[in-house]
């Protein structure tokens, strides 16, 4: 009998032939009240979820899966995944880190390039007849942060370097040995050796408001920053002020703390730039993304080790492991 999988993400429908040829029974659930329905109607028979990070799964619909054996989540993130309750069950949990970096990291730099030569504001004046000689920086030769030299930062790293010139800072974890950029202890310190400041870490708590007041501060007056990786790292009223107050020259955000709602005092700044969390999406690697869900859960449930496991916490009770 094939394994039953709830898919919760509603961007991947195209390619979801890839998980049908490959003998899974799919149950489509995009919306939250079809999710609902869903786990009430068909949660005795779902064997697996794929899911994506701000989607997450939570305690209460584990709880409500008792055939649940493994959760696969597209993308780095898997911030609102409950992996206590996963481990607890001795689910499996998988994500899809660094099989979207290329596409991100085009978005960071397509984002980083409109916002510092401020192409939505000459795209609107040239709309309206206008024709205004707007001086604005170039990239090349300056300084770029990463905080989060992953797969994502990677990419953008060899983008900016190669591509424009810049000089490469990061904060990571910890120093990687095998990179030729200059490692910074802190974000504030690496906000002051920059320019130009990219956030690519991963989300949840470990990375919640690295970006306060005291790195937007030293990012300075002519500085930029760019988050393509998830809202939770900076902290968002922090950002507005500094923004409002020009303490940092402009921002460019593809994330948000409570999608797909966005902070009114954001849309009304002229030097923010917006876009709706679409940094991973293309037909690459959205193709590339369900390829390796699929590669995940044949290994599962062929009885073979998973290609890209998440670390569970222990477990806190002993019940029956699937």
């Amino acid at each position: 009998m094939p394994a039953t999988v709830l898919v919760l993400v509603e961007t991947i429908n195209d390619y979801l032939p890839i998980l049908e040829h490959q003998g899974f029974h799919l149950i489509l659930a995009p919306t939250p009240a079809e999710r609902a329905q869903a786990i009430a109607s068909h949660g005795a028979r779902i064997d697996a979820v794929l899911t994506r990070g701000p989607l997450g799964l939570t305690a209460e619909e584990i709880a409500a899966l008792p055939a649940l054996k493994i959760i696969t989540v597209i993308g780095a993130g898997y911030e609102h995944v409950d992996l206590q309750a996963a481990s607890d069950r001795g689910i499996t949990v998988t994500n899809g880190a660094g099989v979207n970096a290329s596409s991100v990291a085009d978005h960071a730099m397509a984002m980083l390039l409109a916002l510092v030569r401020d192409i939505p504001r000459c795209d609107a004046a040239v709309r309206r007849g206008e024709w205004p000689k707007i001086m604005r920086p170039s990239l090349a030769n300056k300084r770029l942060g990463i905080l989060g030299l992953g797969a994502v930062g990677m990419a953008i790293a060899r983008r900016a370097h190669l591509g424009f010139d810049m000089q490469i800072s990061y904060h990571n974890r910890q120093l990687r040995s095998d990179v030729p950029y200059t490692f910074c202890s802190t974000p504030t310190e690496l906000a002051r050796a920059s320019d130009f400041l990219i956030v690519a870490t991963p989300g949840g708590i470990g990375t919640q408001h690295l970006v306060t007041r005291p790195v937007l501060d030293a990012l300075g007056p002519n500085g930029f920053i760019v988050n393509i990786a998830r809202a939770s790292v900076i902290a968002t009223a922090e950002l507005i002020s500094a923004l409002e107050q020009r303490r940092i020259a402009g921002a460019a955000l593809d994330v948000f703390d409570h999608e797909p709602q966005v902070p009114d005092a954001l849309k009304t700044l002229s030097n923010v730039i917006l876009t709706p969390h679409v940094a991973g999406l293309s037909p690459e690697a959205t193709q590339g993304t369900v390829e390796l869900v699929g590669k995940n859960l044949v290994a599962f449930f062929s009885g073979q080790p998973v290609l890209t496991p998440i670390a569970l916490p222990p477990r806190l009770n002993n019940q029956r492991v699937h």
